[in-house]
């Protein structure tokens, strides 16, 4: 298993322009590389082979005049900015052949010198000194803020530069699949997200929404109108350019702190976690938009899942057409509030009568559908690899003998959850 720790460099300033050099020089390969791609597609020819583009936009673009100063930099980070648009051009294919899960993706584009720069490092461009320094090919050794030990020996480090002029160092470590598990516990809980509290876990235990974007609204809308005044292009420009940046890093690393912390807890409590499987980019364009983004729900998710899987705990994602609102947690009636204009309805009373907090109700009903779905094997499991495998991924349930995915079938509530009974606990 590959993990990635990133820390906080500090390189001196005769570093600063050596990196700056090195960023430039990838960029403008990179961009090269898209270039060539793009002529021989609109010329009818196929693409060129990396190798090909290695030889043309390193090794002979060194001896013209044009390009003499890629000599100046280390060709390693120069090497990997090909593969990085070779990988990208591979994920844009497989896009289009309905061969990669997700959402579309579209063909690389041309990187901008404003945006975050960076340069990758394999073993052949780095090396890690006893005195806590990184030495980097034609850099020098680079001061890191060590803040914790690193499980091995990383494979490769990446050199970040943020929109704000703040240096980072990214490693990635080979670990062993085990090598974060946690010792089992005995609780379970089922997770209910929302806007008016962020999750509702077992219990009614409530994790309150920050908000952390409303907060810094109306010091980045001042940063931003202060910054459409100045003339573009000029130094008080570039200062406003740097303020608003900074206020939008600030409010992502409190988020990103906030939502770590809540994973790491949630993770250390529980042996299963069971989740909705929203429709956060449908979310996200609706009414609530901006509260939607706020919350960063798919952001939460992703990171709860991955943490599952390193620490050994068991993860369900429950179908999103589930109706764990309207579901009576004690009968199985579909009595409860629908719709938009049930939103304001916090507490509801069952015909049966139940009386139910809203969002304590839909725990009930994911943390039930989700054992369900564990013990019917529909659930994500672990395969030898420790890797998560979902039904109708390759190697799961739902593939054919020879590889070909069948129409994945919805998951639903089970036939006796929908009529009026009695669950098991």
């Amino acid at each position: 298993m590959l993990l990635r720790y990133r820390f906080r460099v500090y390189p001196t300033a005769p570093q600063r322009q050596a990196l700056a050099r090195t960023f430039g020089s990838v960029r403008t390969v990179y961009n090269d590389a898209v270039a060539v791609r793009r002529e021989a597609h609109a010329a009818g020819l196929p693409f060129p082979k990396t190798a090909a583009l290695d030889r043309q936009l390193i090794t002979e673009a060194k001896r013209t005049p044009e390009r003499s100063w890629l000599a100046e930099v280390s060709t390693v980070p120069l090497q990997q900015a090909l593969r990085d648009c070779h990988a990208a051009y591979q994920s844009f294919f497989n896009s289009l052949k309905g061969r990669r899960a997700g959402a579309r993706v579209g063909p690389p584009r041309f990187k901008r010198r404003s945006h975050t720069q960076a340069a990758r490092f394999t073993r052949n461009g780095f090396v890690m000194r006893s005195n806590g320094r990184v030495y980097i090919a034609k850099i020098g050794e680079v001061r890191v803020a060590w803040s914790r030990t690193l499980p091995g020996e990383p494979g490769s480090v990446t050199v970040v530069k943020s929109s704000t002029g703040k240096y980072f160092a990214s490693f990635v470590v080979a670990v062993d699949d085990d090598a974060e598990e946690l010792a089992p516990v005995e609780l379970e809980t089922g997770i209910d997200l929302g806007l008016k509290d962020f999750a509702v876990l077992r219990g009614g235990k409530v994790i309150e929404s920050q908000k952390l974007f409303r907060k810094m609204e109306r010091r980045i809308a001042k940063a931003q109108r202060a910054l459409s005044r100045k003339q573009r292009g000029s130094a008080n420009s570039a200062k406003a350019r740097l303020k608003v940046a900074r206020l939008h890093e600030q409010t992502r690393n409190r988020r990103d702190d906030w939502l770590n912390k809540q994973v790491a807890a949630i993770i250390g409590e529980n042996q299963a976690v069971h989740v909705e499987d929203l429709n956060v980019k449908g979310l996200a364009r609706g009414h609530a938009a901006k509260s939607m983004h706020d919350q960063a729900l798919g952001l939460f998710l992703s990171r709860l899942r991955s943490k599952a899987r390193r620490a050994g705990r068991t993860f369900a994602r429950v179908d999103r057409y589930l109706p764990s609102t309207q579901l009576c947690s004690t009968c199985g009636a579909l009595t409860g509030p629908k719709g938009r204009e049930g939103l304001s309805i916090r507490e509801w009373a069952c015909p049966c009568g139940a009386v139910h907090d809203r969002d304590a109700n839909a725990e009930i009903n994911i943390r039930r559908e989700g054992q369900r779905l564990v013990a019917a094997g529909l659930a994500e499991t672990q395969n030898a690899c420790g890797q998560g495998v979902r039904p109708g991924t390759p190697g799961g349930p739902g593939q054919t003998r020879k590889g070909q995915k069948q129409e994945p079938a919805r998951t639903r509530l089970a036939p006796t959850s929908r009529q009026p009974g009695t669950f098991s606990s």
